[in-house]
């Protein structure tokens, strides 16, 4: 049970931004909603928020219409963000939080424990627009979670944020999945995504070109990655002539090559071996979830790179 989204399209002008779009969501889980610029991940967290309507298919929370749940269910952090510039921190959030029908009281006492949290106690009675674009993002997220929703629903919400910041963000969102909160999160920060999501999905020009949890996308890549380093010969230009393998990177340490699904590694640690150089190093590795995301998304990868997979394009 949880978030369903079932064959959902959405237009505008004609033009298709969301085409026949279905995903599940479980309830209580942290999902990753990736994709390029202009993939259809706003127009879709809109919808999913009720803000606006598919033109067809269904979204679903445990079988219920989501746009006939009750606001305060919901918390959004936009990518763009909506925050009064001339107001106090403390007094906008308290007052958003009212606007979702949250006690004044309840909602001072969870801001004051969030402030601590992110170590802006100081900054309660300043305005917003008098703080650093990081701290703005905290101002934010808190705007977004300080009425306690069921579901989060999160548009880049590591937009401006230094690594200092972005651990607390990310043990932020520890805490709120422990409570069991459904949180879904756009980036393009592709080790966050690692890091955080038991399931994500990746859409490229409104359609779903990837599924699963993490470890599954990895394995259904297609190719296979190997690091490989030879005594004498840093670049490893024999590799050029083998068909079905890519260079990816020549390093100072090794070079990084992928192979196509159907070629064995031990193909390239024997013609290493053949070569008459000491193999130093032979590593098998698995995709990273950012190259997948490069060669899923790329409107200019070659057609016969091991990266690309023509059927889904």
């Amino acid at each position: 049970m949880g978030l369903s989204v079932r064959n959902v399209h959405k237009s505008y002008a004609g033009v298709p931004i969301v085409s026949d779009l279905s995903m599940e969501i479980a309830q209580g889980s942290i999902f990753g909603f990736l994709g390029p610029n202009g993939a259809g991940k706003t127009t879709t967290m809109r919808m999913l928020l009720g803000i606006i309507y598919p033109d067809k298919g269904e979204i679903t929370w445990n079988n219920q219409p989501a746009n006939t749940i009750e606001r305060q269910f919901w918390g959004y952090l936009p990518e763009e963000r909506g925050l009064y510039p001339q107001m106090t921190v403390e007094d906008q959030l308290l007052f958003l939080a009212q606007l979702y029908g949250t006690p004044k009281q309840k909602a001072a006492q969870e801001l004051d424990q969030w402030l601590q949290y992110f170590q802006i106690t100081s900054y309660r009675k300043k305005l917003v627009k008098e703080l650093s674009k990081g701290n703005q993002q905290k101002i934010q997220f808190l705007a977004t979670i300080l009425h306690d929703p069921t579901v989060l629903i999160m548009d880049e919400p590591f937009s401006g944020l230094d690594p200092v910041n972005m651990d607390m963000f990310k043990e932020a969102f520890w805490k709120l999945h422990r409570k069991g909160k459904t949180i879904i999160f756009s980036t393009h920060q592709m080790h966050q995504v690692e890091e955080l999501c038991q399931q994500i999905v990746i859409i490229n020009k409104g359609q779903v070109i990837a599924a699963g949890n993490v470890p599954q996308v990895k394995q259904n890549a297609g190719y296979k990655v190997i690091r490989l380093a030879q005594e004498h010969d840093r670049k490893i230009q024999w590799l050029d002539e083998i068909s079905g393998v890519q260079v990816k990177k020549r390093r100072q340490d090794y070079v990084e090559i992928t192979l196509q699904a159907d070629i064995h590694a031990d193909r390239i640690l024997a013609e290493a071996m053949n070569r008459g150089q000491q193999v130093t190093r032979f590593e098998l590795v698995e995709p990273s979830l950012h190259d997948i995301f490069i060669s899923k998304v790329s409107d200019i990868a070659m057609p016969d790179s091991p990266l690309v997979n023509t059927t889904e394009r």
